[in-house]
């Protein structure tokens, strides 16, 4: 079921504009359809992206598949996501992968059952001097420890999903990106 609508239809307009092809524009297409599609991209939103870019749907799979920053399943309200790259593993990075797990009884890369959490480990955050870190949505937490789980867990389980952490799949609208 298509979920374009014509504010969104607008949106992606406008984005390609910005192009000199509508190709070009594919990788923040993705970027709306994900947020569309509330945090991850099924077929449809791949299709929807094809069909509004007039660009082969293999193309936007291909794209689609090759990044992390798009996500190809339901994801959790609060993802934390902990790098599991050389500099933070040396520091701690797999205890703390293995500590969240335990905290919240789910295995990386699962969510629980409540759709509440997910741990997820993604390459390379770019905090190496600071490690291990983690980020969940835009933010990034450095210099990670158990305690920082706990705070982190704790204060995630009493606000509403992403109102502290807006997730990485906004786009901006305007500007530079």
């Amino acid at each position: 079921m298509a979920k374009f609508t014509e504010d969104t239809k607008r949106r992606l307009d406008a984005l390609i504009a910005r192009y000199p092809t509508s190709q070009a524009a594919l990788l923040p297409a993705l970027w709306v359809a994900q947020e569309v599609y509330g945090g991850w991209l099924p077929p449809e939103a791949m299709q929807e992206v094809a069909d509004h870019l007039g660009v082969p749907a293999s193309d936007v799979a291909g794209v689609a598949t090759f990044y992390t920053m798009y996500n190809k399943r339901p994801v959790a309200h609060h993802r934390i996501e902990i790098c599991q790259n050389v500099a933070c593993m040396v520091n701690g990075a797999d205890e703390l992968i293995g500590y969240c797990e335990r905290k919240l009884g789910i295995h990386a890369g699962e969510m629980t059952p409540d759709g509440s959490f997910s741990v997820e480990r993604v390459e390379c955050l770019g905090a190496c001097c600071h490690a291990p870190a983690l980020m969940v949505g835009s933010t990034y937490y450095e210099s990670a420890t158990e305690q920082t789980i706990d705070k982190l867990i704790a204060d995630l389980a009493n606000m509403p999903s992403e109102s502290v952490h807006p997730p990485q799949s906004q786009m901006p609208e305007q500007g530079e990106f």
